[in-house]
């Protein structure tokens, strides 16, 4: 199975696009929200759109619901697909996907701003920032299914090259999901810098948090810390699972993908 990858940052069109470049590469089957999706028809899994809040909304995407991984996964394995085209706002969350689903990491990486130009990424972000609208990359039949009582709009997909008629290639749906029009969602640097040291604390070895620097980026975030280990304990071990324990945490509890968790050992408590 071959993996490539659409990338962008949230609201920047990847989904409206999804068609014309699985189209392109030859690839009939997409992973996008929290959907497989083999030529135009949901084979498995949940849409993102259906939950309530933007969190849940980043979970159901990166496949954190074991069982809703295990879904997909299976599903896969009856498909085996030549070629999958994965669909995430950075390599990172494409990694996370692939690495629940337990397919290969992308073999080729797709930028948006490679595909689109400014002013359509920033026509997206309007529509979805001032409208609330989400583009599913599933025909409007299939996306009414699951969304019962959702306003649902129909988007018929066309594809043409140079001397060439125009081509029906499918049919995506223009949907307001719930966190939308409930408004946004902001986690602060604060919040996760204090989920950062509650979480760090519980883990055996550390016994102070000196200090934590939280970067936040699009849909994830990097913490650097700097604790106070016990003294006997083996540092690198008290580092390792620190790390580990922190991304687990954090992910579970915000929806935010963990670029990275950097520990200094300042200090000895004897």
């Amino acid at each position: 199975m071959e993996v490539y990858a659409l990338v962008g940052p949230s609201g920047t069109g990847k989904s409206h696009r999804a068609m014309v470049v699985a189209y392109e590469h030859g690839i009939d089957t997409v992973i996008d929200d929290g959907l497989l999706i083999k030529d135009g028809l949901k084979l498995a899994g949940q849409s993102a759109k259906r939950e309530a809040t933007a969190m849940q909304a980043v979970k159901r995407a990166i496949f954190l619901d074991k069982e809703h991984a295990q879904q997909v996964r299976q599903r896969l394995l009856e498909e085996n697909p030549e070629r999958v085209l994965v669909l995430g706002t950075s390599a990172r969350m494409v990694e996370k996907i692939t690495d629940a689903l337990e397919i290969p990491r992308p073999s080729k990486i797709i930028k948006i701003e490679d595909i689109a130009t400014e002013r359509e990424m920033k026509l997206a972000k309007e529509l979805r920032e001032n409208h609330g609208m989400h583009v599913i990359p599933v025909p409007t039949i299939e996306v009414k299914r699951d969304f019962p009582g959702y306003l649902v709009d129909p988007l018929k997909y066309f594809f043409s090259k140079k001397n060439e008629p125009r081509r029906k290639i499918g049919e995506k749906s223009i949907i307001r999901p719930k966190f939308s029009l409930m408004g946004k969602l902001i986690i602060t640097e604060h919040v996760v810098a204090q989920i950062t040291t509650y979480v760090v604390l519980q883990t055996q070895g550390v016994t102070q948090v000196n200090k934590v620097n939280v970067e936040m980026r699009e849909e994830g975030v990097t913490v650097r810390l700097e604790i106070t280990a016990r003294y006997g304990g083996f540092l690198p071990d008290i580092a390792r699972n620190a790390q580990k324990y922190v991304q687990n945490n954090l992910e579970n509890l915000t929806g935010l993908i963990v670029y990275g968790v950097h520990i200094v050992i300042k200090s000895l408590d004897v």
